[in-house]
């Protein structure tokens, strides 16, 4: 058998209660650490909730907003009514961008949001179509040509609102109402459209603006005395448990003269 030698050193017992604290301390201090990384990058990364008119101006604007400030973000496309059910279900959204006033006022009125809602920009609606050679205007959407004329839906939707409030001023709802097709969204509205499931459509300027949409199909502008002013909003989401410093930078972004021309560029109506 292998002959082992132990060497039995004598050790004081306060010695090794007062390493063991300090051990633990710094097991403390390391854990505090990694969170406080763990929270920094957590709050480098904000979830906005946007309505789906925004989707193909705020790809540049976010961009430009990252480059500027290292905080990256993810957007979420969707209705403004069903983004505002779902904030006040909880979900983890930082910043709610809306088609309207109404949302966002309303989740202000809940205690939902930091402060109430301020207007960033104002929206367009026009008549689009993938057809070729269809006539666009609202007095040709009684024509034979035309079964289907898509909008979003108007009860979470503020452009399908809108849309209906131009057939009510011309006075062709009635006449029209077995020809109407709703989408989910404005983003829905686009790929009745697009897809030419519906021969015409009532959508967002932004959209027929984007360089993805640019010269695909026709589209014409709708007189904007035909619908209600379109104000879109945006409010910062009252989350306690969550830092919102990194928030407020993109909801004082989106005020900004850089965010302001692409919007411009989109067709929406700033510093009115």
């Amino acid at each position: 058998m292998p002959n082992w030698n132990f060497k039995v050193v004598p050790c004081n017992k306060l010695q090794i209660e007062k390493n063991l604290v300090f051990n633990v301390i710094g097991l403390v201090l390391i854990a505090l650490v990694y969170a406080c990384n763990g929270a920094n990058n957590e709050h480098s990364k904000i979830t906005i909730a946007a309505a789906a008119n925004t989707q193909y101006a705020f790809e540049p604007i976010l961009e430009k907003f990252s480059e500027k400030t290292g905080i990256s973000c993810e957007l979420i496309i969707g209705s403004s009514g069903k983004h505002t059910a779902q904030i006040i279900e909880g979900a983890p959204f930082d910043v709610f961008v809306s088609a309207d006033m109404k949302y966002p006022l309303m989740l202000y009125k809940k205690g939902l949001t930091t402060a109430s809602p301020e207007i960033y920009a104002y929206g367009k609606l026009v008549l689009w179509t993938m057809v070729d050679g269809l006539h666009i205007s609202i007095e040709n959407l009684n024509d034979y040509a035309i079964n289907h004329i898509a909008l979003a839906n108007p009860k979470t939707a503020p452009y399908g609102q809108a849309a209906l409030e131009v057939l009510e001023k011309h006075g062709i709802l009635d006449s029209l109402k077995n020809k109407l097709v709703y989408g989910e969204s404005v983003a829905q509205t686009n790929q009745f459209i697009y897809s030419k499931s519906a021969e015409i459509g009532f959508t967002a300027q932004s959209v027929v603006l984007a360089p993805e949409m640019k010269g695909k199909g026709n589209w014409v502008k709708v007189n904007d005395s035909s619908y209600n002013r379109i104000s879109q909003g945006v409010v910062v989401i009252n989350q306690p448990n969550r830092n919102n410093s990194q928030a407020y930078k993109f909801y004082k972004f989106l005020f900004s003269k850089e965010a302001k021309i692409i919007l411009k560029e989109f067709g929406y109506s700033v510093d009115e």
